[in-house]
C-alpha cells in the first residue's frame, strides 16, 4: 500500500521515491497544494476503488495518515 501510495504521489510531485517516507507531510515536505492534493485524491479512489470523505481527507497530514486510511476503506469494501 505505501509504495502504491509513493507511486501516486511522484506524480504530482517532483519529489523522488526515496524521499517519500510514511512521516513526510504532504504540503510542509512533499510540497502538495491543495489542488494537487485533491486531484491525487480522485486518482487513489479510482485506483483503490474506494471513496474518500472529504471531511476525513482534510485531516491527513502525513503519507503514513494516508496509507492508514486507505487501509481502513480497503477493508471495508
Amino acid at each position: 500500500m505505501f509504495e502504491k501510495l509513493v507511486n501516486i504521489i511522484c506524480n504530482y510531485v517532483e519529489v523522488e521515491p526515496e524521499n517519500v517516507h510514511p512521516e513526510s507531510r504532504f504540503m510542509e515536505d512533499l510540497g502538495f497544494t491543495s489542488f494537487d492534493f485533491m486531484s491525487m485524491l480522485g486518482e487513489i479512489e479510482d485506483e483503490f476503488d474506494v471513496e474518500v470523505q472529504q471531511e476525513e481527507a482534510a485531516n491527513i497530514r502525513t503519507v503514513q495518515e494516508a496509507v492508514s486510511y486507505l487501509e481502513k476503506l480497503v477493508s471495508e469494501n
